[in-house]
């Protein structure tokens, strides 16, 4: 779990630091050009940690499949969530963009939670 939670933490900071970077100037056409290849290199790592983390859902999910747990544990999705939002906080971002977020990564991992008990009923 502390492995998520580090997955969790270099997402916001890799998103901070790419709002960061584009709004610092208005760029000129070549600085436009080399804002965006940075862009474009911050989002390829934030799909790379985003499927390491759903290796770990993965995991996971057939942890509670085997142990009969429900794949929605909201207390800990509480936990989870207010942790990110004073991390992203510190960084700069928003409650809101934070809570955004984190809610589409808890309903893909649900998803994927679903899917993993479906596949390994106990």
């Amino acid at each position: 779990m502390k492995l998520n939670k580090y997955l969790l933490v270099a997402i916001a900071l890799v998103l901070s630091s790419s709002i960061r970077m584009f709004a610092q100037s208005a760029p000129s056409t070549n600085e436009l050009e080399s804002n965006r290849k940075k862009i474009d290199s911050l989002d390829k790592q934030l799909i790379e940690l985003m499927a390491k983390r759903e290796v770990i859902v993965k995991e996971i999910g057939i942890y509670k499949a085997k142990n009969h747990i429900p794949p929605l544990q909201a207390a800990r999705f509480q936990q989870v969530l207010q942790k990110n939002i004073e991390a992203g906080k510190k960084q700069g971002l928003s409650q809101d963009f934070v809570t955004e977020v984190f809610n589409a990564i808890h309903k893909e991992s649900l998803r994927i939670e679903e899917d993993v008990k479906a596949l390994n009923p106990q």
